[in-house]
């Protein structure tokens, strides 16, 4: 070597613990279960249900890194999903991915998705878990045919009672009945995010060991960022307690806005730098587009999990009871500081819009 090369970096130096996830997970489960040992059985099934995510994450990753490669995996499928919207191949694909890792597990009774529109139930043929799964299969589905971040959004629920009518009741609850939640992101690396109940933790695919490997372990929401992340192009759609608040952004410094039209991708970056992401109710969509118990649920409980904060813009938004499996809801989530300024700019509206009796009998 020369005396102008670089010095060699032994590459131990640069890896890290390497602490892959069916470690980590195995762990958290047994401090959210208390669960003596490893042979709990709740503590496994938990670490066999994040496994068997796991690897549903790596086939969707493979596929979709060979997307524009291969015929058939782009596009339209010609058909609408249960809420009208057109459905994109890589959606079905991913959807019958989660099925097809979990049919034969062992794992759950059921699966939910925002594709279908009743659960899928695990045939009397195989074996039948005691967990339900639900989850949004590809979220920002709009983005796969340009090649930018899309994402996979999961929870897990225990089964309550028997179901014997196929209606899943017990999935109508609010969402602190989940026992655990996360997503993946597909993006330049594969990303694998979850919270059992103690903090949230990031793992990133190491490609050569097809492992997820541990990144970083009770990740905080900054109390306050820079970022503020909505739609903008339906400004004139909203109410005007929401244009009130975008016109303030405008007008102060230190804000920036960043919007990618994959949910999964914009609360990723604001897991990491803070800020608020805002998917309100419209005009035509009182409610918004955003279903409850595939995508605002599980990531409010990866907010509140990580010292942040989601809600409905009235209340918090894993208190919001569903009274249908496919329930939407307005999302404000992100960094505390600044979910509570979007809910200011709402409630102050909503005041001045009582009638002067209500106002001051509220404030009695």
């Amino acid at each position: 070597m020369t005396a102008s090369e670089p010095a060699a970096v032994p590459e131990a130096a640069l890896d890290r613990d390497c602490t892959t996830l069916s470690r980590h997970v195995l762990q958290q489960a047994m401090k959210a279960f208390n669960a003596p040992s490893l042979l709990s059985p709740e503590a496994q099934d938990i670490s066999a249900i994040m496994n068997r995510l796991a690897l549903a994450g790596k086939l969707i990753a493979r596929r979709l890194s060979r997307a524009g490669l291969m015929a058939g995996v782009l596009g339209f499928t010609g058909d609408t999903n249960v809420q009208g919207e057109s459905v994109k191949k890589m959606d079905i694909y991913a959807n019958d991915v989660f099925i097809s890792v979990f049919k034969q597990s062992g794992l759950v009774c059921r699966l939910a998705s925002e594709e279908m529109e009743k659960p899928y139930y695990i045939p009397e043929n195989c074996p039948i878990g005691r967990y339900t799964l639900l989850y949004d299969p590809i979220d920002g589905s709009s983005n796969v045919d340009i090649n930018l971040n899309v994402g996979s959004i999961f929870s897990i629920r225990q089964q309550e009672g028997n179901d014997l009518d196929g209606s899943a009741r017990d999935l109508l609850q609010n969402g602190r009945k989940q026992i655990a939640a996360g997503y993946i992101l597909y993006g330049p690396s594969t990303v694998f995010v979850y919270s059992l109940g103690d903090g949230v933790h990031m793992f990133i695919l190491d490609p050569s060991l097809g492992e997820f490997i541990l990144a970083a372990e009770s990740m905080q929401i900054p109390a306050h960022g820079p970022v503020y992340s909505l739609n903008e192009g339906n400004f004139w759609q909203w109410d005007e307690s929401l244009r009130d608040y975008t016109r303030y952004m405008h007008r102060h410094e230190g804000y920036t806005a960043r919007y990618s039209g994959a949910l999964v991708g914009d609360f990723h970056r604001i897991l990491l730098q803070g800020g608020v992401f805002i998917y309100p109710g419209t005009a035509k969509n009182p409610d918004g587009k955003l279903r409850l118990l595939y995508e605002t649920a599980p990531l409010a409980y990866l907010a509140e999990h990580a010292n942040g904060c989601a809600s409905t813009g009235t209340q918090p938004l894993l208190d919001f009871v569903p009274t249908e499996l496919h329930q939407r809801t307005p999302l404000v989530i992100g960094s505390v500081e600044d979910v509570k300024l979007v809910e200011s700019f709402i409630q102050d509206r909503g005041q001045r819009q009582k009638p002067a009796s209500a106002v001051t009998q509220s404030s009695k």
